[in-house]
């Protein structure tokens, strides 16, 4: 499957009774992740040579496979340069859903700012794809207890669900006493839909991909993953971005220790690992595990210090 083939490529469900996890894809590529901002500034990102194409051919592939739907969060930057590969992920029957415009974090943002980012971006999401775009996710999951005003932007300008909370700690993002699983605030009522996390013996365990699912031995991912389904009886939802499955992608000088080793730790072995947890686990769009419309999803009150 190439890129510029427009032909329908939809697949379906597998129909086994088991608990049904949401797969998620963030469309960025190495040169914007946060973490590499202090050495590539937003204005030299078309200097960069671009691999998001080839990457995003094989995950399609590889979903094709195993017949199973996924949620692309996608950025606008995305959306204007490559709007023929954004055609064909919605194409093949996968939800798109929005990433911002430009990858900037939630928390370096004031309320005017985000709200004209997120309602850009799903606009240029809609006219590109032809889905209506119901959903959005924070670059690095940079909404909590501080800026939860962001949820309100985004309700106002027509998102119906959010994937931006991360109920541990960490030093760039987290809310740890946010629920663990789908839940609404009030008074807006968004669905919120954090990224997966395991209890193990008191502990707080993130098993929904990204830089964690490359440093835990596949083995414990789908312990955590298994124990999610079957002892919380939770759907998992779980995410990566096609530049950790590109081990050949270009190294970027003069980067901190911590933040090297967060970024390419086991890029070889990631697309093997996927492969894996494609076949162990039942897999489909955020949007049809979760309809965003179903009533039981827990309300709790908003926290009062957060802005407001």
């Amino acid at each position: 499957m190439e890129i510029g083939d427009h032909s329908p490529c939809k697949t379906t469900v597998k129909p086994e009774p088991s608990v049904v996890n949401a797969m998620s894809v963030d469309v960025e590529d190495y040169f914007q992740v946060s973490a590499f901002r202090d050495q590539i500034a937003q204005d030299q990102w078309d200097e960069w040579p671009c691999r998001i194409e080839r990457n995003i051919d094989r995950i399609l592939n590889q979903f094709s496979d195993k017949k199973i739907n996924a949620t692309f969060f996608v950025l606008g930057w995305m959306a204007q340069r490559y709007p023929s590969m954004i055609r064909l992920i919605a194409d093949c029957g996968h939800e798109i859903a929005s990433h911002g415009m430009m990858h900037e974090r939630a928390t370096e943002q004031l309320p005017n700012g985000f709200l004209r980012d997120v309602r850009d971006a799903r606009r240029l999401l809609q006219d590109t794809s032809g889905q209506s775009v119901n959903g959005y996710r924070a670059p690095s999951y940079s909404i909590g207890r501080n800026n939860l005003w962001a949820l309100d932007c985004l309700q106002e300008v027509g998102y119906r669900y959010s994937s931006s909370i991360y109920p541990v700690r960490h030093d760039h993002y987290g809310m740890p006493e946010a629920p663990r699983f789908a839940f609404r605030f009030e008074p807006n009522g968004i669905l919120e839909l954090p990224i997966t996390t395991c209890r193990i013996a008191g502990f707080q365990i993130p098993c929904g991909g990204g830089g964690f699912f490359r440093l835990y031995p596949y083995s414990l991912s789908r312990r955590a993953i298994h124990r999610v389904n079957r002892i919380d009886h939770q759907s998992a939802i779980f995410y990566f971005h096609p530049w950790e499955i590109d081990a050949g992608q270009p190294r970027i000088a003069g980067v901190k220790f911590k933040t090297r080793f967060r970024h390419y730790l086991n890029l070889s072995r990631m697309e093997t690992r996927l492969q894996k947890l494609l076949k162990d686990f039942q897999w489909d769009r955020i949007d049809r595990v979760f309809p965003i419309d179903r009533v039981a999803f827990e309300m709790i009150p908003k926290p009062l210090d957060n802005g407001d």
